[in-house]
């Protein structure tokens, strides 16, 4: 227990501490995870268990509170895909650029190579994004959706990535992607049988780790995927939300895990960071 005692006492003094000059408190998780690295502290396993555990639940969470009919709009898919093709080309032509200088870690890479990596800086971090919007109170407001809504989309082109380059998925993907999607009348009622105590919370991390997770990781899909989709299959339910506000304090906890891994991973090293 002392190997996750430990950073959990960090993470909550240096929280606190950047709290007090109106600092998000993620950003002292972040520095926790640093100073931890510094003084040599190796990363317990369930670090990393707690981290994939609290974006699960983050993902499942968003799914409940975001419609479908909000990522189908233009201003989503195609907002994200000229932002993705554009950003990817900025990111391309900068790192060749570099490439020509002589930079380090970008000397000698392909057209290829450097268009892959060009197509990741595209990306933004959901969980980041997500806990800033929550921060500041945007969450459910209209550009707080939007904002949400093209970060998923960003979500489902890296997946659609990731098999198109990668390994091949299962042939059971199509079935039971489908299954898990046309069980949502299941979902809705065993949700409404629940109640509000104990198996209301339970029932939810069934969903999100169990059904979603499970099921989109044994078939080769990402697992937080799966929880993002099984969240939107709930979305309209009466209570979505209150599964959400439910499930809210308990995904928060377990996304401190999160901050921490990335700065147990260390800072990069000056040739990195030129």
């Amino acid at each position: 227990m002392t190997d996750i005692a430990i950073p959990l006492t960090v993470a909550f003094a240096l929280g606190f501490a950047v709290q007090q000059i109106r600092l998000p408190p993620l950003v002292g998780y972040l520095a926790a995870g640093f100073a931890l690295h510094a003084f040599g502290f190796e990363p317990d396993p369930a670090i990393d268990t707690i981290a994939d555990l609290g974006v699960l639940l983050l993902l499942f969470g968003i799914g409940l509170k975001l419609k479908l009919s909000t990522l189908v709009r233009p201003v989503v898919w195609a907002g994200t895909s000229i932002h993705l093709l554009a950003s990817t080309v900025l990111f391309g032509l900068l790192l060749a650029g570099l490439g020509m200088l002589g930079a380090p870690l970008v000397d000698g890479l392909g057209i290829g190579e450097v268009a892959i990596i060009g197509f990741a800086l595209a990306f933004s971090s959901t969980v980041f994004a997500v806990k800033a919007l929550e921060q500041f109170g945007e969450g459910s407001s209209l550009a707080g959706t939007l904002a949400i809504a093209i970060l998923v989309m960003q979500d489902i082109f890296a997946v659609l990535f990731l098999v198109a380059v990668g390994s091949a998925p299962s042939w059971w993907v199509v079935p039971v992607v489908a299954a898990v999607i046309v069980a949502r009348p299941l979902y809705a009622w065993l949700l409404s049988k629940t109640g509000y105590e104990e198996l209301f919370l339970l029932f939810g991390l069934v969903l999100a780790i169990g059904v979603g997770a499970g099921s989109f990781e044994a078939v080769g899909l990402k697992a937080d995927l799966g929880a993002l989709i099984v969240g939107l299959t709930l979305a309209n339910h009466p209570k979505a939300s209150d599964l959400s506000a439910t499930l809210l304090g308990f995904k928060d906890i377990l996304l401190i895990g999160f901050f921490l891994s990335i700065g147990l991973g260390g800072l990069p090293d000056l040739s990195t960071l030129l």
